[in-house]
């Protein structure tokens, strides 16, 4: 069972990511966070960037309903996202080929590391602001080498989604949360 500091960080981002506010993730939220992405990189909606961001937000959103959506009304609440995070720490293959696609969506120009600038564009796509990021990249940057590489991407990303300490870096991934 989800802790409470688990609960916490996982409704954070879930409320971020409920576009219209009606306590369901949807397909259309995850279309909604890419078409906010896609903007703020002034992309052409019909160029092949914004097509791979939509492949890459909706291929996860379809791994989390397939997951997820318990009752296969293809909406999914707080409490079955919960009850997906509790059986995260056998699911490897999820997290970390989630992290991937999340990293390529992240890293725009394809250099192969994720830049600050890169990360606020992702975290105000899903949260609607990157304010305190300037703060949290140094915290997510484990090696101090002012980027994130895959490998640190990956071992975020999993932390975030599978950790339980207030302390580790992966908690700050999608940014300062309440």
């Amino acid at each position: 069972m989800a802790s409470d500091f688990q609960r916490r960080k996982i409704a954070g981002v879930f409320g971020a990511m409920d576009a219209n506010a009606d306590g369901f993730l949807e397909a259309a939220d995850f279309a909604a966070v890419t078409q906010r992405w896609i903007g703020l990189r002034g992309w052409d909606p019909e160029s092949a960037q914004s097509t791979r961001m939509d492949a890459i937000m909706m291929g996860w959103w379809s791994g989390l309903a397939a997951i997820a959506d318990e009752n296969r009304d293809e909406k999914v609440s707080l409490d079955e996202v919960l009850v997906m995070v509790d059986r995260l720490p056998s699911m490897d293959a999820e997290i970390y080929g989630t992290a991937d696609s999340m990293f390529e969506a992240i890293d725009e120009n394809a250099d192969g590391v994720i830049q600050l600038d890169e990360h606020k564009q992702v975290v105000e796509a899903w949260k609607g602001s990157d304010a305190g990021m300037d703060e949290v990249f140094p915290k997510l940057d484990l090696n101090g080498d002012g980027h994130l590489s895959r490998e640190e991407f990956r071992e975020l990303w999993s932390d975030f989604w599978r950790g339980d300490d207030p302390a580790a870096p992966g908690q700050w991934i999608f940014g300062p949360y309440s």
